[in-house]
């Protein structure tokens, strides 16, 4: 369990969707600093809140991040990108730029944070996940999910020794700026934003934030048939 009150926390994507609202939950909460991070950092009248520049796709921008929070100790993988380009005739180009930014993103990143948050005393980490993670729409952003979701588990078992507990975030469609042309029930970022956040002072590992979560990852007990009806035949 890690109280957030008093930590100093780094979020990713912070300034706008669900970011933002990572970044004020933990205000609420008594967070003693946040650092949130864009590529275009966004001015904050909030002394509390402290912008930076970061591109995740981009090692010496890791870099420069990590030499400015030495005090961190608490790490929110929010930031991503949806190509969701086809693996059999999609732009290749893009297929990469979204596993440098949903998956090797959030990697580089834990393995640059990681020492700086166990020389601080220890803390968390939370990756945020889908509920494609489990489920294949037949497109690359969901196998980025699913990559990333692989690597949470394996960095879970390799940090815990070192006093840094993991989480990862499961959702569906959050009512953001990336889901605006999407036509479905979604969820507000303040609430999977608290789940998250819960996890993270409760010890939960993993967090189900929407039924739609739930029920795929429900389903994978399954087969195959029943999560993709139309192998069925």
């Amino acid at each position: 369990m890690v109280d957030i009150a008093g930590r100093t926390v780094i979020v990713t994507g912070g300034s706008r969707g669900l970011g933002k609202s990572f970044v004020e939950g933990l205000l609420e909460r008594g967070a003693a600093k946040v650092y949130a991070t864009a590529r275009v950092p966004r001015p904050s009248t909030d002394e509390r809140i402290v912008p930076l520049a970061l591109e995740v796709t981009d090692r010496a921008s890791i870099d420069r991040l990590v030499a400015q929070v030495q005090d961190a100790t608490v790490l929110i993988n929010n930031a991503g990108v949806a190509v969701s380009a086809s693996f059999l005739d999609g732009d290749v180009d893009g297929i990469r730029r979204e596993f440098e930014t949903n998956f090797f993103g959030p990697v580089a990143l834990t393995r640059a944070l990681a020492p700086v948050i166990e020389a601080n005393g220890g803390g968390a980490i939370l990756n945020v996940h889908s509920a494609l993670s489990w489920y294949a729409v037949g497109d690359s952003y969901s196998a980025t999910k699913a990559a990333l979701w692989s690597a949470t588990n394996s960095t879970r078992l390799e940090l815990a020794p070192r006093g840094i507990h993991v989480v990862g975030l499961h959702v569906g469609y959050v009512d953001t700026d990336m889901t605006s042309g999407v036509d479905a029930p979604k969820s507000q970022p303040a609430d999977v934003a608290r789940q998250g956040l819960d996890a993270i002072e409760s010890g939960d590992f993993e967090v189900l934030a929407d039924d739609t979560a739930r029920t795929v990852k429900a389903g994978l007990s399954a087969g195959l048939t029943a999560l993709y009806p139309q192998l069925a035949g």
